[in-house]
């Protein structure tokens, strides 16, 4: 299908499944998307018809939503161009990794096939978007890094922070402000039973204590 027959909105829904349903693989349900995206739930209903027309999705009352597989070759692209704007804005125009976010959600909806390869190619073919999640290829392929969040690592365990799972503008000046970003090495030096709260040593250096919240939104490799 062509996705200049897609809508804004149509196109917000599927890449909203595609994270929901964990890459495409499980279902989603009604509640999930109404959470995620606003909508009322009468809302989410019409359109899931809109999609299921469209063979974008497969809908089963009270089982939830899968994309098919045109529904998950629409949400990869959009996914795709997402995370190359993002790379753009940071890399070339020098925007801070928690301004990009809603920037790249407006460039994501641009329908220039010529325009993406030629931008991903400027950008040297990146795999990883500046908060470390992966960038689809041109056939939705994805080169997904092994990591652990910094509340599943054990004491003294360390790695190199790979990803965040948490995107909020908010939590990313948090980081900043701990001077903890991707390809930081931190390692766990305590981990608190009480609060689950973590000490870690960032880069050889300098050392801190993170709640329970951001320790399960902090990736590191393994």
């Amino acid at each position: 299908m062509n996705d200049k027959n897609i809508s804004f909105t149509e196109e917000n829904y599927m890449k909203a499944i595609f994270h929901l349903s964990e890459n495409g693989q499980n279902e989603v349900f009604t509640n999930d998307i109404s959470d995620y995206l606003k909508p009322k739930p009468a809302s989410v209903t019409d359109m899931y018809k809109k999609l299921a027309q469209k063979n974008l999705i497969t809908h089963v009352k009270y089982q939830g939503v899968r994309l098919t597989e045109n529904g998950k070759k629409v949400a990869l692209l959009v996914v795709r161009k997402h995370r190359l704007w993002e790379v753009f804005l940071v890399e070339k125009l020098k925007f801070h990794w928690d301004q990009v976010h809603e920037v790249a959600e407006q460039l994501e909806h641009i329908h220039s096939p010529l325009l993406i390869q030629r931008l991903d190619k400027f950008l040297g073919f990146p795999q990883y978007d500046p908060h470390g999640d992966p960038i689809p290829d041109e056939k939705g392929n994805m080169n997904v890094a092994r990591k652990k969040t910094l509340e599943e690592a054990t004491l003294g365990e360390k790695g190199v922070v790979v990803a965040v799972q948490d995107t909020n503008p908010v939590f990313l000046k948090h980081l900043d402000k701990l001077q903890i970003g991707l390809k930081c090495t931190l390692e766990i030096t305590d981990k608190v039973e009480y609060d689950g709260s973590v000490e870690i040593l960032i880069n050889n250096f300098k050392r801190t204590i993170v709640s329970k919240q951001v320790a399960r939104n902090i990736y590191i490799s393994c």
